[in-house]
């Protein structure tokens, strides 16, 4: 029985066998893009001291989830962007799936036209067509899941997203595939607490994988995020930013929940 990640990996690789465009023509279009702003700068400006529980948090326009279906009725990417900006979030991820989370690239660029603050193009990368198009369409930052990847393209997207000035958040959900991530020089890599097979989340995951990052890294923490207790333990862990949607979506007050967020429970 086909899973959620199946379903979702099959028609974006159908997509991707059918894309007859010229990968060096959009290379060369990605290239003249203005250029990029700097994710990974903006959470490490986020960051306190070492020994704070204050983290950076990288808020995330999602209109639906193939789990829970709709999320937020009439979501207004760059009045929600807006707000995140003025909770303190420190950059803001854009879900452009339209098939199966109801995102599109006017999404991503509305959010970022709206706001100062470097944007994640949250998708399902699986070729390097992906990637310059992460570009075109104005993301700062590119998703590479390693679940989704071989060793090869995990290398290939994330030495591509380098030369075109796009950040790589490397996305991992256990110990094998940090070790994976770290041997293609992911320098973002974000553990995701959801089971992209079940979907179901576990949040001790990311303390759990925590453990065996290398020293130098951004460790982001992603998915099951949903109050200050949350993120405490997580900072505790040496998570440097969470990454939070549906929670935020949800609130009804998506500027005090990004405050909460960054200001943890101690």
């Amino acid at each position: 029985m086909a899973t959620y990640l199946d379903r979702i990996l099959d028609a974006h690789r159908r997509r991707a066998r059918y894309d007859s465009r010229s990968l060096d023509a959009l290379v060369e279009e990605a290239r003249s893009v203005l250029p990029a702003r700097d994710f990974g700068g903006a959470i490490r400006s986020h960051e306190s001291p070492p020994g704070s529980d204050l983290v950076a948090v990288v808020a995330e326009i999602k209109r639906r989830s193939p789990s829970k279906g709709e999320l937020f009725a009439g979501l207004d990417p760059a009045s929600l962007a807006r707000q995140y900006e003025s909770g303190g979030a420190a950059c803001i991820s854009v879900l452009t799936d339209e098939q199966f989370f109801g995102g599109s690239p006017d999404d991503l660029r509305a959010a970022r036209n709206a706001v100062d603050l470097p944007v994640l193009r949250k998708d399902f990368t699986v070729s390097p067509h992906d990637v310059a198009d992460a570009r075109i369409m104005g993301s700062d930052a590119v998703l590479l899941i390693v679940a989704a990847l071989s060793d090869t393209q995990l290398s290939d997207f994330r030495q591509l997203a380098d030369e075109l000035g796009l950040a790589a958040l490397v996305e991992v959900h256990d110990e094998g595939e940090l070790e994976r991530a770290v041997a293609a020089d992911a320098s973002i890599i974000g553990v995701n607490q959801r089971d992209l097979v079940t979907f179901e989340v576990d949040t001790a995951r990311a303390v759990r994988v925590a453990a065996g990052f290398p020293a130098g890294i951004v460790k982001v923490a992603e998915s099951g995020i949903t109050g200050a207790e949350d993120v405490a333990a997580l900072a505790e862990a040496g998570y440097d930013a969470v990454l939070v949607g549906e929670a935020l979506v949800t609130s009804g007050d998506p500027a005090a929940a990004v405050r909460t967020l960054r200001a943890p429970a101690l």
